[in-house]
Formats: C-alpha cells, sequence, structure tokens
C-alpha cells in the first residue's frame, strides 16, 4: 500500500474541520468526548490520549448479538478474529495473527491474562459473562509504557460492571443451532453506603463446526465486592473460577477426538485511597491459575512399535502486586507513576521433558506525565523500566504531542517504543515422542537458550474530531511500525528451535467513525488499511490489505430495537497452524423486544449470523477443498429476565 492516500485524505479532513469548526466553550468539548483509561492510567478525553482508543460500550455489545468475548473485537479497525479450533480463538491486530493473541496485553480490571507458559490469551476460559461487561478500552498501538511486554500492538482492557449497576436478580437464556446453547444467573445486593456485590453463574454449551470434536461446555462462577471503608478509601475483591469439559482433536491417529478438563481460577484485591481530588494511591494483588488435563496415546507409523504418550496438560500460574500513585506537581501537570513485582510460572510434561517447574520474577517501575502547556497542546510523555526474568532490564519511552485545533478537532503524533519478551516455551520448550514405557524416540522442540525481546518502534499521526453539522466523530490513525527481533520456529537442523529470526515493517491507516443524526439511531463504522514488508512471507501476509466493518442500530417505539452488521476482510494468512483464508463478507442481524411484565423487565431477542452468504473459512482449510471448519448460517434466540 502507498502512503500518501491516507496522508491526502487526512489533511483533507483537517483543512474542512478547521474551515467549518465551531466556536463551543471547554465544558462542551470534554463534556461530550469520550473519557479513557487504558491509554495512560490517567482519566483522559480521546482529544488528549496519548494513543487511540476504540471504546465497545454495552450498546454496542447489545446490537452485535455476540456471545462470545472475542467475536466483540471485529467492531474495532484493524482487529482480525477466528475461531481456530478446539475452543480457541485467534485475535490479531495489523498483522503476525495466530492463534494465541501473544502480542496484547489482555487485562481485566487491571489484572493481566495472558498465560506466562505460551504467551497465549485464554479466550475461552475466561471466567466472564459478556452481559456482565460495563465496556471494552481498546487501545490502537503499543502501549509498552504503560502496561510492558506484551502491550506490543496493543491493549484490551475490559471493564467488569460496578454491583451498583446490577442491583437485583437477572437470569438469561439463550438456545441455537450448531449446539449453541447458554445460561446466566447473577444477583446483585448489599447497599448502597458502604458494601455492595455481584455475584455470576453462567454455563455455556458450543458446537462450532459440523463435527464432533468441537463440542464445549464450560461454566464459570464470577463474584465481585466493593466495600467503602470510609469517605476516602474502598476495597475492592474478585474471585473467578471457570471449568470446561472440551472435546476436541481433529480425528486423526496424531490428534484424536478426546475429552479435555480445563479450568481457571482468579483472585484479585484491590484498595484504593482518594486524598483530594487530584491525588489518589491503590494497591493491587492477583493471582491467576489455569490448568488443562489432556494426555492420551497414539500410534506413529513412522517408527517401530509406534505407540507414544502424549501429555498436552499445563499448570500455569501468576501473582503479582502493583503500587499506584496518581497526583498533580502543579496546576498543569497530571502524573501516574508506580511499580510493579510479578512472579510466575508453567509446568508440562509433554512441552517441558523431564524438566521442574519454570518460573520467574520481573519487576517495573513506571511513569506517564500529562503537561497542559496551553489550551490548544498538550504533551504525554511515559516510560517503563522492566527486568525480565529471561531478557534483563528494557526501556520502553512514549512521546506524544496532541493540538486541539478547536474545541472540536484535535491533532496527534507520537512515538514509542516497546518489547515482547519470550515466553518460557520458547526459551525451554523440550517436547519429544516418547513410548508409554518411557523410551524417547526423538524431539519435536528443543530449547533456544538465549533470546532477544522482540522490538518495535511506532510512530503515529493521529486525529479526533466531532463534526456537528453532520453528526459525526472520527478518530482516525497513520502508523508506521518497525518490528525487529520476530521470534519464529527453526527445524532446518532437525527438531524445532525458536530463534530472533523476523523482520517487519508494518504501515497503514485506520479509522473508526460514529455517526448519529438522530438519538434513536447509530452507525459506527471501522476501516483499517495495512500493508507488510517482511523477510518472511507468511508473515508478510499476517493482515488482510482492508478490513471493514459497519453497525447500525435503531431503537424503535414500543421497546423495540433492530441492528445489522456487515464484516468484510480480504485474504490473510494465519501465523503457525493457521491456513491462507480467502475473503469473505458477512451480515449478521438482530430484533429484540424488552417490555415489563408484573413489575419485572423482560427482553427476547432473535439474532441470525453470516445472513444470505457463503459459508466460509476464518482460520484453516479454505483452499483444501474440506468441509470442516467453515462458518455457515447459524441463527439462536435470547430470553432475558431482570427483577
Amino acid at each position: 500500500m502507498r502512503m500518501r492516500h491516507p496522508f491526502i485524505l487526512l489533511a483533507t479532513m483537517t483543512l474542512s474541520v478547521q474551515a467549518g469548526a465551531a466556536v463551543l466553550t471547554e465544558q462542551d468539548f470534554f463534556g461530550e468526548l469520550p473519557v479513557v483509561l487504558s491509554a495512560s492510567r490517567l482519566s483522559q478525553p480521546l482529544a488528549q490520549a496519548p494513543a487511540a482508543v476504540t471504546v465497545i460500550d454495552q450498546e454496542m455489545i447489545r446490537a452485535s448479538g455476540f456471545r462470545d468475548i472475542p467475536d466483540l473485537f471485529r467492531l474495532v479497525p484493524g482487529f482480525n478474529v477466528a475461531y481456530t479450533r478446539d475452543n480457541t480463538w485467534g485475535v490479531g491486530y495489523h498483522g503476525l495473527a495466530d492463534a494465541f493473541s501473544r502480542r496484547m496485553q489482555v487485562l481485566i480490571d487491571g489484572r493481566s491474562v495472558y498465560t506466562p507458559g505460551f504467551g497465549e490469551v485464554p479466550w475461552a476460559s475466561l471466567p466472564l459473562s459478556i452481559e456482565d461487561i460495563e465496556r471494552i478500552e481498546v487501545v490502537r498501538g503499543p502501549n509498552a509504557a504503560t502496561y510492558g511486554a506484551n502491550a506490543f500492538f496493543g491493549v484490551i482492557n475490559i471493564i467488569t460492571k460496578d454491583p451498583l449497576e446490577v442491583q437485583g436478580a437477572r437470569a438469561s437464556l439463550q438456545a441455537g443451532e450448531q449446539g449453541m446453547r447458554g445460561a446466566l444467573f447473577r444477583f446483585g445486593g448489599g447497599n448502597d453506603k458502604d458494601f455492595r456485590y455481584r455475584l455470576s453463574l453462567s454455563d455455556q454449551r458450543r458446537d462450532r463446526f459440523d463435527t464432533q470434536a468441537e463440542k464445549t461446555t464450560t461454566r464459570h462462577l464470577d463474584f465481585r465486592g466493593d466495600y467503602r471503608i470510609s469517605n476516602s478509601d474502598e476495597l475492592t475483591v474478585n474471585f473467578a473460577l471457570s471449568r470446561g469439559d472440551w472435546r476436541q482433536g481433529r480425528d486423526r491417529e496424531d490428534d484424536p477426538v478426546r475429552s479435555v478438563d480445563t479450568g481457571s481460577e482468579h483472585f484479585q484485591a484491590r484498595f484504593r485511597r482518594v486524598i483530594d481530588p487530584a491525588t489518589e494511591w491503590s494497591l493491587q494483588f492477583y493471582h491467576l491459575r489455569l490448568q488443562k488435563d489432556d494426555d492420551f496415546v497414539f500410534d506413529e507409523t513412522s517408527i517401530p512399535l509406534g505407540l507414544i504418550s502424549a501429555d498436552l496438560g499445563y499448570t500455569q500460574w501468576r501473582k503479582d502486586i502493583e503500587f499506584q500513585m496518581i497526583t498533580s506537581p502543579a496546576r498543569q501537570l497530571r502524573l501516574v507513576w508506580g511499580a510493579e513485582a510479578r512472579w510466575e510460572g508453567a509446568e508440562s510434561k509433554g512441552y517441558f521433558y523431564q524438566l521442574d517447574d519454570r518460573t520467574g520474577a520481573m519487576y517495573r517501575l513506571f511513569g506517564n506525565l500529562e503537561w497542559l502547556l496551553s489550551e490548544q497542546l498538550a504533551i504525554n510523555a511515559g516510560i517503563m523500566a522492566e527486568h525480565h526474568y529471561y531478557t534483563g532490564l528494557d526501556f520502553s519511552p512514549r512521546l506524544a504531542i496532541n493540538y486541539m485545533i478547536s474545541n472540536d478537532h484535535a491533532l496527534r503524533a507520537s512515538i514509542s517504543q516497546g518489547y515482547r519478551s519470550p515466553t518460557f516455551f520458547e526459551v525451554e520448550g523440550d517436547a519429544r515422542m516418547v513410548s508409554p514405557t518411557g523410551f524417547d524416540w526423538g524431539q519435536i522442540f528443543a530449547p533456544a537458550g538465549n533470546l532477544q525481546p522482540e522490538k518495535i518502534l511506532s510512530r503515529e499521526l493521529g486525529y479526533v474530531g466531532h463534526l456537528r453539522p453532520l453528526h459525526l466523530r472520527i478518530d482516525a490513525r497513520l502508523f508506521n511500525d518497525r518490528v525487529r527481533s520476530l521470534i519464529g520456529g527453526d527445524d532446518s537442523l532437525g527438531p524445532t528451535m525458536f530463534a530472533n529470526m523476523h523482520t517487519a515493517d508494518i504501515q497503514g491507516a485506520d479509522i473508526q467513525a460514529k455517526w448519529q443524526p438522530d438519538p434513536r439511531f447509530d452507525l459506527t463504522l471501522s476501516y483499517a488499511s495495512v500493508d507488510i514488508d517482511s523477510n518472511n512471507r507468511d508473515i508478510a501476509l499476517s493482515a488482510p490489505s482492508n478490513n471493514l466493518s459497519v453497525l447500525a442500530s435503531l431503537r424503535l417505539p414500543n421497546g423495540w430495537e433492530a441492528s445489522t452488521a456487515l464484516y468484510r476482510v480480504s485474504e490473510m494468512k494465519w501465523l503457525d497452524d493457521g491456513d491462507d483464508v480467502l475473503a469473505f463478507t458477512r451480515v449478521d442481524a438482530r430484533l429484540a423486544r424488552h417490555w415489563n411484565w408484573q413489575g419485572h423487565r423482560v427482553e427476547l431477542a432473535m439474532v441470525g449470523q453470516n445472513l444470505g452468504g457463503d459459508r466460509y473459512a476464518e482460520f484453516r482449510e479454505s483452499l483444501t477443498g474440506s468441509n470442516k471448519n467453515l462458518f455457515d448460517t447459524r441463527a439462536y434466540i435470547s430470553l432475558g429476565l431482570d427483577w
């Protein structure tokens, strides 16, 4: 892709909005633009944030008709989403998309959920109901200065509902094609003054494709309690767990269809003290543990007496403690700084042959400064110093300058550097073919030894604007990311070993626009154009050159709601065990009505997905003629009751 067209587009938008800008008060400006928390850990309007942020709110979640959290990121510019297999999802942004989502930091109420052993995000076993999400803030671009390693291409910050918002009981049921079943019960209680809580219980069942290997059942429990100790002090506690009974496998000798038990446990406690309106500090501790039991025996015909005992199970854990301080050293300055210590580990007989638990400790110091030089100019500067158990000390700085053209329009220029640290498996993974009697037939993966962190240098120009006469909001960015020391698998010498062997130069543009000509109608458009230059063919194709989503919703009289969405993705290559997939267009629709019945709120909804479209492959087997793993037309109904 040539860069001249996006630059011309941005310049044209800038000139046009300068010519038609209305004179408004500062309160009008700040009161109407969304306020975000995830770009710098400071509460900021989008016009002053150091990065582009997409907010997925409750209305968008409901209008989309999605029931699985990863699906929601189809609404974000430049994001690619695919169900892979074995109840796992691939979520990628601007390239290097694979089945692990290992180059994004994903947070739930401030706790990181990616796994230390493999760096993946276990989307299907997150102990969180989509109905308990208040909103999701997606930082589009590297944000290592704020959240450290793994905030490599972006940050997904899932913010759950305050118990005060969900007082009383709620029950909901879903049923549809492809074995789709779901049930949720939630109760919120306590009192407004001192203590409030919510408790959610969920049972979700899926059968993604026309195969017995994809039937899954996942149950979770999620408890959150907020206790106001005094007018300035508050304690929040969260406990959540999930258990899954999944069927997986590809019905092959080396990957038979089998039952797999999974589980995750999360505990989080956060104390917050507000000293004055500009000063507060918090102390947070969280613990997570993920477990998977998956052992079986298969017949490998390439070796004598070829019975192989496979154990693909694991246990992974993390403990983390973080202190954060927000203060205002001067009238035009705001500062957030803090420190974090993390201990994590992984254990697996199949992936770390004859090794004990792999463990490590990581330490961080971070700071972000917002300096309002004038009503038109703001500077955001941040840095993360991180000492990782494999790669030592790294610094991730960022500098952003925001220029407010008027109360409704702002430009942003930023430059940042970030890292992704290698995982336990990438450095010390040792997978072998072993007979049931313990005989070693040879390595599949061998330890890599020393690996350098992956490194990204990102440059960005952004625009945030509100074209009031058109009732249109726009958030656009041009980006150029220089990625070096990418880790890939090298099997030229026998067993696969990871090495820093790839480079990528990623450039393009993305834009999100929201049009609301009437309070009853919303239209959200997201578009991204990406071009990758790499020394590896698969990486160069790992993002679609064009990616479009459009979500329109209409609120009608008598409690009726209607929405429709279009998703258009050009051809791309999913990395690792993914395939080259063809371009596809998908149309979804939702029709719902809510009403009061004997003092209770009832909602009935019908959702159709891929309506009138051809079956398509999102992740694999699109070019092989196979009919497996194809997404076809499907529908479900949902019934909810609040009392």
